[in-house]
């Protein structure tokens, strides 16, 4: 059973949703990064989606785009990210972690060579964003044939005809775009959001985790009721643009992972 699935099946049994934070790989700089890693379990994260630095992340709004940019002038590449996962995993063997991001740095390093890394390394599941299903031989079957999960993103347009093509050969979870747009845009109202997880659980038996828009413990709180995860990226990675400092980055980040977490976890009592 992947980690994925045990963590779920984990939290189903207490009642409660996922927190699901995501940070991008190296920004701003690798120790800082992965100080900031390591702390995410202990501030409360169920699981981890771990950016991987591109030049051009299409799908991703501001705050997002310029942690991508932080990173690549530090160097970050995706031998760091996968040497930063392996770290990690020299302390915690147990929360669940996704690499994040576009197919381009995968095709550059070769997929046979990233699929056995990241499988190596301690990689739990993969979302790459630009990769339609129509492209599955590409990445998403090399990958579940190496036990790394492939996880989906849905949207609002993505209607019933299109959700089994979408969904088919989806492991891990299934990540519901609340909103049409790049990462740090608007919020979804609490009507779509319930009519969405309703019309996903009649295609899927997965945990549907909602993201996209997510940035206070409140509204963590009120998607937490509704879904399986919440996903917050955009409000964590603007602690590190924010911060005067280093160390500053890494409280900032894991003193909202703390206020997220309790948000979500007393959001179902």
């Amino acid at each position: 059973m992947s980690r994925l699935q045990t963590r779920f099946d984990e939290l189903n049994q207490q009642n409660r949703a996922a927190l699901v934070t995501f940070v991008t790989a190296g920004d701003p700089d690798y120790a800082t990064s992965l100080a900031i890693l390591k702390g995410l379990p202990e501030a409360g994260a169920d699981v981890i989606e771990l950016g991987m630095p591109f030049t051009d992340p299409m799908a991703d709004g501001p705050a997002i785009q310029l942690a991508n940019i932080r990173a690549l002038a530090a160097r970050q590449n995706l031998t760091k990210t996968l040497q930063m996962v392996r770290e990690f995993r020299e302390g915690n063997q147990t929360t669940p972690l996704v690499l994040m991001g576009y197919f381009n740095p995968i095709h550059k390093y070769g997929v046979e060579r990233f699929v056995a890394d990241a499988r190596d390394a301690g990689v739990d599941g993969l979302i790459v964003v630009d990769l339609p299903p129509e492209h599955n031989p590409d990445l998403c079957h090399p990958a579940q044939a190496a036990g790394i999960d492939f996880i989906r993103l849905t949207t609002p347009t993505s209607d019933d005809k299109r959700l089994p093509t979408v969904l088919e050969g989806s492991s891990g979870f299934v990540y519901y775009v609340s909103v049409a747009g790049v990462t740090g845009a608007g919020s979804a109202t609490l009507e779509h959001i319930e009519q969405a997880v309703a019309r996903l659980k009649r295609h899927t038996a997965l945990p549907v985790c909602i993201g996209f828009g997510i940035r206070t413990p409140e509204h963590a709180a009120t998607v937490a009721r509704l879904a399986d995860g919440v996903v917050v990226g955009s409000a964590l990675v603007d602690r590190i643009a924010s911060a005067g400092s280093t160390d500053e980055a890494v409280e900032g980040v894991l003193d909202l992972c703390r206020e997220l977490s309790a948000g979500v976890r007393g959001a179902r009592q």
